[in-house]
């Protein structure tokens, strides 16, 4: 019985452990999955590739992405999105204008030249 004790209690740590990893993996693959589901146009995203650029659309039937990159419009796999950012307007930077005054000293000073 001794034996028995010492293998099963090895097996039970080695189960537990894979049973936590792939539960793990398992909820990254469904934030991964909705993530993709819920892109839409004006999103911000990253490809797996570094290439950043906004969502022009998505073709949900062929699962693609048309990604504006600055004016070039590129076609991606869904599967090719690393990351997505909720598209925000664009809102123009806030300008303060402030009046500047500055008040100049002006001092004349008259220099002599010597004729020789």
């Amino acid at each position: 019985m001794n034996g028995l004790g010492t293998m099963i209690f090895p097996l039970v740590i080695i189960g537990g452990m894979m049973f936590f990893m792939t539960r793990s993996q398992k909820k990254q693959q469904n934030q991964r999955q909705e993530l993709l589901n819920n892109m839409k146009a004006g999103d911000e995203i990253v490809t797996i590739g570094g290439l950043y650029g906004v969502v022009h659309e998505v073709n949900t039937d062929k699962g693609t992405v048309v990604i504006d990159c600055e004016g070039i419009y590129l076609e991606f796999e869904r599967n090719a999105i690393k990351t997505v950012k909720e598209g925000t307007t664009a809102t123009p930077a806030r300008v303060q204008e402030t009046e500047v005054v500055e008040e100049v000293e002006t001092t004349i000073v008259e220099e002599e030249k010597e004729n020789q």
